[in-house]
C-alpha cells in the first residue's frame, strides 16, 4: 500500500441548481446585491415567495459514492460520456473542489491541467506566470531556472514571452500551461479535455510528453472522449457512468463500455443547420440529415449503414452523393460516392433518403474528420465540410486491435508459400 498515491474512498459531490452558496470565498456584485434586496422585500410581503424558491432547487449529484486507488507510475483514463461526472471528479482531485462526503487522500506534488489558463495571472506575462505557476506547485527558483529553457522551447511561445498572457490565444494559453505542468516535475499530472484547444501536431507532442512523464515514475490522470488517444496513453481505466466509478478496468474493457453506451443519436447529425462556406451550396439540392441505421456502427469490421436525407428544390436528373473520411492531420483516408462504378440518381422534388451500405467498416480504430457534398455532373450543389468528427472504435471481431494507425485496414488472404531452399545446420568447428 506503500506506493498508493491517491486514494478515494465513498466520494460524493452535490450540487443544488438554482442556488449559490455563500461561504468565504464568495463575493457579491451591486447587481447581486441589489437582486437580493428584492428578493428579501418579496420575501416579506408575499410569505409563499420563500417556499416557491426552495420549490426550483434541485438536487444534482454529480459524483456518488466513487472509490478507488491508484499507483505511483499508474497511467489512468478516466472515461465517460458528457455529464457522468469526469471533470467534477478531477476538480475534487485537484483541491479546486471539495466533496460532500467521501474522502479524498493524494501523496505527492499534482499539477492540474483543466481548464485553459488555470493557474494564469491574465496580467502577467508568459515568463511571470512560468514562476508564479512553480512556485504554486511549492517548486524553488532555482529548480524553475533549471527548467525554464524546456518549457519555453516546448511551447513554442519565445516571441510572446514577456507579452501577457490575457494577449495569448487559447492556443498559445494551452501550450504554455501544459508545458508548465508537465515540466516542473509533478508527481501526479492530470489533465483535462483542455488538450483538444490545441492542434492536430501539438496534441501529439503533448501524449509523447506525458509518455515520458509517466515513464520517468510519475502519475498519470487524464481525461479524453478521444478514444484513441486513451488507449495510446493509458495502462488502465476508470469508468463514469452518471457519477457512479466501475471499477478500474483494462483500457479496452472501459471503452468498450463506453461505446457501448453511445446511443445512436450521436451519430444522428442535423446538417440543415450547419453554416455552408458558399451561400449559393443548397439552393437546389441540400443535405439535411446523416444517421446511422440501426443495428450498424461505426466499429472496424462492422456492417455500417449511413442515410441521407436530401432535400430538392428542383428535379436533379443526375445527383451523386459523397462522403469522405479525413485524418485529424487533414489526409483523406476513404470516400464513398454514390456513382462509384453504379448510375447517378434521378431525383424529383421532395425529401428523400439514400442509403450507403458497407458490410465491413474497413476504418482503423481513430477519428476522422467527415465531410459531404451533393453533386450534379461534377458540380457541387452542397457541401457541408470538416465540421464533423467521428470516432471509430475497435469492433468485437477485431483480432488486431488499435495499433495507432488510421486509414484504412482491409483483410487480406495469407497463404505460406515452401522454402526457397533448406536451411543448412553445417558449422564449421574452426571458429
Amino acid at each position: 500500500m506503500s506506493n498508493t498515491v491517491i486514494k478515494v474512498e465513498n466520494l460524493a459531490k452535490k450540487y443544488v441548481l438554482g442556488y449559490q452558496e455563500e461561504g468565504i470565498y464568495s463575493y457579491k456584485t451591486f447587481r447581486g446585491a441589489m437582486t437580493e434586496a428584492a428578493k428579501s422585500l418579496k420575501n416579506v410581503l408575499n410569505p409563499n415567495f420563500r417556499k416557491e424558491v426552495e420549490d426550483t432547487r434541485k438536487e444534482f449529484w454529480a459524483l456518488k459514492d466513487v472509490s478507488f486507488e491508484i499507483k505511483q507510475g499508474d497511467k489512468i483514463g478516466i472515461i465517460g460520456r458528457n455529464g457522468a461526472g469526469k471533470s467534477t471528479l478531477l476538480k475534487v482531485l485537484s483541491r479546486i473542489t471539495e466533496p460532500t462526503r467521501g474522502s479524498v487522500r493524494i501523496k505527492g506534488r499534482v499539477a492540474s491541467l483543466l481548464e485553459v489558463g488555470t493557474g494564469f495571472h491574465p496580467e502577467l506575462t508568459g515568463r511571470e506566470n512560468i514562476f508564479l505557476n512553480g512556485a504554486i506547485l511549492g517548486m524553488s527558483k532555482v529548480e524553475i531556472k533549471r527548467k525554464f529553457d524546456e518549457i519555453v522551447e516546448f511551447s513554442e511561445i519565445e516571441k510572446f514571452l514577456d507579452t501577457p498572457v490575457k494577449r495569448y490565444s487559447s492556443g498559445m494559453y494551452v501550450r504554455l500551461a501544459f508545458a508548465v505542468a508537465a515540466h516542473l516535475e509533478p508527481e501526479i499530472l492530470i489533465v483535462d479535455e483542455v488538450l483538444a484547444v490545441g492542434d492536430a501536431t501539438f496534441q501529439k507532442k503533448c501524449l509523447g510528453k506525458m509518455g515520458e512523464v509517466a515513464e520517468g515514475g510519475r502519475t498519470i490522470i487524464f481525461v479524453s472522449h478521444n478514444m484513441q488517444a486513451v488507449r495510446r496513453l493509458c495502462s488502465q481505466a476508470i469508468y463514469l457512468e452518471k457519477g457512479i466509478s466501475k471499477t478500474i478496468n483494462n483500457v479496452e474493457d472501459a471503452i468498450q463500455r463506453y461505446s457501448a453506451q453511445s446511443s445512436t443519436s450521436n451519430f444522428d447529425i442535423n446538417l440543415d443547420s450547419l453554416r455552408r462556406t458558399n451561400s449559393e451550396f443548397g439552393q437546389k439540392a441540400r443535405l439535411l440529415r446523416i444517421r446511422l441505421a440501426p443495428e450498424t456502427s461505426l466499429s472496424y469490421g462492422q456492417p455500417i449503414e449511413l442515410i441521407f436525407t436530401i432535400q430538392c428544390f428542383r428535379e436533379v436528373s443526375d445527383l451523386a452523393i459523397g462522403i469522405g473520411f479525413d485524418t485529424v492531420d487533414g489526409n483523406r483516408v476513404m470516400t464513398l460516392d454514390s456513382d462509384h462504378d453504379q448510375p447517378t440518381l434521378e431525383l424529383p422534388i421532395g425529401i428523400h433518403e439514400v442509403h450507403f451500405y458497407i458490410d465491413r467498416n474497413p476504418l482503423h480504430p481513430n477519428v476522422y474528420s467527415v465531410s459531404m457534398a451533393i453533386h450534379s455532373n461534377t458540380y457541387p450543389l452542397d457541401v457541408v465540410a470538416g465540421t464533423l468528427n467521428w470516432e471509430v472504435s475497435s469492433g468485437p471481431t477485431d483480432l488486431v486491435g488499435d495499433r495507432g494507425y488510421g486509414a484504412c485496414r482491409l483483410p487480406v488472404q495469407v497463404t505460406l508459400a515452401p522454402p526457397l531452399h533448406e536451411p543448412s545446420y553445417t558449422a564449421s568447428l574452426n571458429m
